[in-house]
């Protein structure tokens, strides 16, 4: 009986355990494919946000040097003082693929990411922010000295 009742426990647990795994394969299989293997910065914007209105807003900082000697560990911070943020996207024009990133904050988060990313030449890096469903956007431009992309 005890025997049992251990196997039971120790299943329900590995079940657990492994459902916990494999639920962020789930949701990569929800990824934006055509937005995420765009070739142009046009293509990338359109296919993430399809049918959307971009506004451009002085509200949005993207905290990024002006100039980087290596393309391939590019810091980037980005805050905004936009209210009800629910997602911040990240892109750099002049990459082989633009889409860089997209975080989903949860409600009542600070908007703020930092993050490291690769831009393979000069370029503008590109913000756009989901905030009460609409989209604003900023961007800054940074000269890149070595390709971080090839």
């Amino acid at each position: 009986m005890l025997r049992r009742k251990f196997l039971k426990i120790l299943t329900s647990s590995i079940a657990t355990f492994a459902t916990g795994f494999l639920m962020p394969i789930k949701a990569l299989a929800e990824w934006n494919q055509a937005a995420f293997s765009a070739k142009n910065f046009n293509t990338a914007i359109n296919a993430y946000f399809p049918d959307k209105n971009v506004h451009e807003s002085d509200k949005i900082e993207i905290g990024v040097y002006d100039e980087v000697e290596n393309g391939a560990v590019v810091p980037v911070k980005v805050e905004t003082s936009l209210k009800n943020v629910k997602t911040i996207t990240i892109f750099a024009d002049k990459n082989p693929n633009p889409l860089i990133a997209n975080f989903n904050l949860l409600q009542n988060s600070i908007p703020f990411v930092s993050t490291r990313i690769k831009v393979s030449e000069p370029s503008n890096i590109i913000v756009v922010i989901n905030s009460n469903n609409k989209l604003h956007m900023t961007k800054k431009f940074i000269i890149v000295h070595e390709n971080g992309c090839g």
